[in-house]
């Protein structure tokens, strides 16, 4: 008898299109057709999202990849609801013993501790304070956030303090915090990145199925600068032959309001190799060995390559093609003159950290 093999198939507002297993599990499961029709009888009903409560021991995560700009960051949540199938913390779900394919989307990690722990974290007497950049894994504003406001405590609490941040988002949801963020702004307390990958529409809505669409993110530009809030844009990852409109994205996010502009090529670590070429195939297959090939040129015939010389930009022609037209993209269009200096100088620890008793 001969191998069944199931046809790939998109599942509606998902980015990965299967559970895949993770790196530490000794068995593999997968759907089988049984003969019965029930596949396409839609027994498997498209996933939904999850919301797992942790209580976490440490809020402020500390960096010292020396090819990333912060120190410190802030993650509300594990996991991202966006579903974009590139994501290159999808990994992390491994440690919890859940898939980086479909978990990493549907089940969301938050952090419901966030806001006494983050407290007691700023009131030590040994923090020095100190740029910290929010949702650097996962989406600080993804779908889940409308409700839990777990950002929102974040920044609260550093409208309290004077303590400066910065968060790289593709969600509009970052409009409902702007009256704390556009006062911090004013003093030199926040900045916003918002990622634009593509502005084709079909394309953002395959890669990034959760997340705004890119009128949308551009849309956000505008109204960040329009309330003076420092704001620019991120044009991660860079995929061959899939994302090639960056000098239009560039031009379209300046005109909005953008003044500062950054990108990073693809990255397939661990588990994200398999999910993105899985993602080629259902979407692109008339073009998946052509990507792949190309990534393998900046990647030094490798899916991936996780040098810190390398692994942000790519290697070889390819890589230095792309350089060369961000470079002159950027110099054209007047980016990146001025660098955002955020300062820590106002910093105030929490009131109850200061020996400050309620007179209540």
């Amino acid at each position: 008898m001969s191998e069944v093999r199931l046809p790939l198939e998109a599942i509606k507002g998902r980015g990965a299109a299967s559970r895949l297993a993770h790196r530490f599990e000794s068995v593999a499961r997968g759907a089988f057709d049984d003969g019965w029709g029930t596949l396409e009888q839609g027994e498997h009903a498209p996933p939904k999202t999850e919301v797992i409560w942790e209580d976490a021991r440490s809020i402020i995560t500390s960096n010292d990849s020396p090819d990333v700009y912060f120190d410190k960051s802030i993650n509300p949540y594990r996991g991202c609801e966006h579903g974009c199938v590139y994501c290159y913390a999808r990994p992390t779900h491994s440690y919890l013993n859940l898939s980086p394919g479909l978990d990493f989307e549907t089940k969301i990690i938050a952090k419901r501790n966030i806001a006494p722990l983050l407290r007691k974290e700023l009131g030590r007497k040994s923090y020095k304070p100190e740029m910290i950049a929010i949702g650097t894994a996962t989406d600080c504003y993804q779908p889940v956030e409308r409700e839990l406001k777990l950002t929102r405590q974040v920044i609260e609490l550093f409208r309290e303090t004077n303590h400066p941040f910065s968060l790289v988002t593709k969600s509009s949801g970052v409009e409902r915090d702007l009256d704390l963020i556009a006062p911090m702004a004013a003093q030199g307390l926040a900045a916003i990145y918002v990622t634009i990958t593509t502005l084709d529409a079909d394309l953002a809505r395959r890669l990034e199925p959760r997340a705004a669409a890119p009128h949308r993110r551009l849309r956000l530009l505008k109204t960040l600068a329009e309330h003076g809030v420092p704001c620019g844009v991120s044009l991660a990852p860079q995929i061959p032959f899939l994302t090639d409109d960056m000098e239009q994205v560039l031009e379209a996010a300046w005109e909005a309001g953008a003044r500062s502009a950054f990108y990073h090529v693809l990255r397939l670590p661990w588990e994200v190799a398999p999910l993105f070429k899985e993602w080629l195939q259902v979407h692109y297959p008339d073009r998946a060995e052509r990507v792949m090939a190309r990534v393998h040129d900046l990647r030094g015939g490798k899916d991936y390559d996780a040098d810190f010389a390398t692994r942000m930009k790519g290697q070889g022609i390819w890589a230095e093609l792309l350089a060369q037209r961000f470079k002159k993209a950027v110099k054209r269009l007047g980016f990146n003159q001025e660098r955002v200096e955020l300062h820590s100088r106002d910093f105030r620890p929490p009131a109850e950290c200061e020996g400050q008793g309620s007179l209540f």
